[in-house]
């Protein structure tokens, strides 16, 4: 197949364009050629920005595709200048969604292709909904053959998946654990969530494209593991062999308080802090013997070797560690001043 995709270097993505570049397929990416020292041999690359329509379909010209791959669709706008630009040259346009589009919180905690989407506490996830229904849209009214994919936290070496994390990633927060210091984790830590490692995304992913039964369809890809939060800081903690020292705080509160570059109400409040269990059926019926091999701890402790080994990943934040200090400060004063009464 020719395969066509538009971004191509992300946490997702960067693993499908491994995989699809070790096969036979004939594989382009489509970005702004800002990662090109890490794409794989064999990899054809149209450098544009695909905010500029008129450039690209001028450096498109007359190509076909088998498919094409949109990672970086975020608002409906975009997808519809998707369907401008590779209506007729395409046949299957693969939309990457999100889990988080959901509903916050699900009548039931079990969650597959058929749970209701909306999301009152993020604007990430109803932009996606709404970009899923421009794009149905035009499959039930003009044929355009789309595939919606719905990713959950897919993670890879590069970065530490957590519930709680400032402007900068993760590294601070793996910081304060090596040093002894408390951690935050939302609620008690006990509701439950799924790690993707994303090599194991990728393979069912790839199992889609020029897939017939996945026309018109849309697919969750994820892990069948299940974890608290408190088994998933445990894990790092372990990784690292260091004692967690966890400090649980309200997912409201912590919402509440947080500065909004954090975007605590909805990466927490409208994801991480509602228990999800995902049922990947769908996607196992249409791609046969598609599993998630990656068990978390041992995709976490990849990541941790390779972030440990490049210092040019581990970014410094102290106002997340100020903020996260001033956090506990003020939990343990509201219970002195509660015990005293």
């Amino acid at each position: 197949m020719k395969i066509l995709m538009i971004g191509g270097t992300g946490t997702i993505s960067s693993a499908i364009t491994r995989q699809l570049a070790q096969s036979e397929h004939e594989l382009w990416l489509l970005n702004r050629g800002n990662r090109q020292a890490e794409l794989p041999k064999g990899v054809n690359q149209i450098v544009a920005d695909i905010e500029d329509e008129a450039v690209v379909a001028g450096k498109l010209g007359d190509m076909q595709f088998d498919v094409v791959c949109e990672f970086i669709g975020f608002v409906p706008e975009q997808v519809e200048r998707d369907f401008r630009l590779f209506r007729g040259r395409t046949r299957q346009y693969v939309y990457i969604s999100s889990a988080s589009a959901y509903h916050k919180p699900a009548r039931g905690y079990i969650i597959n292709e058929g749970t209701t989407l909306a999301n009152p506490h993020w604007e990430y996830s109803r932009n996606k909904i709404a970009c899923e229904e421009v794009l149905m849209k035009h499959y039930r009214e003009e044929g355009f053959p789309v595939t919606i994919v719905r990713p959950s936290h897919t993670y890879c070496e590069r970065s530490v998946p957590l519930g709680i994390h400032g402007t900068k990633g993760s590294w601070q927060v793996i910081k304060r654990m090596m040093a002894g210091k408390p951690v935050l984790i939302q609620g008690d830590g006990s509701s439950l969530w799924t790690m993707t490692w994303n090599e194991d995304f990728a393979r069912g992913f790839i199992g889609l494209l020029g897939n017939p039964h996945a026309i018109g369809e849309a697919f969750q890809i994820m892990s069948d593991e299940t974890l608290t939060w408190n088994q998933i800081y445990q894990a790092i903690a372990d990784a690292l062999h260091v004692d967690l020292n966890p400090y649980y705080v309200s997912s409201r509160f912590l919402g509440d308080v947080a500065p909004q570059a954090y975007d605590l109400e909805g990466g927490l409040l409208g994801d991480k802090a509602v228990s999800v269990v995902f049922d990947c059926t769908k996607l196992k019926r249409a791609v046969p013997g598609f599993q998630a091999c990656v068990r978390f701890e041992e995709g976490i402790r990849r990541t941790l070797e390779h972030i440990l080994d490049h210092p040019e990943l581990q970014q410094e934040d102290p106002d997340f560690d100020r903020w996260c200090d001033r956090v506990i400060e003020a939990q343990e004063a509201a219970k002195k001043k509660f015990i005293g009464a």
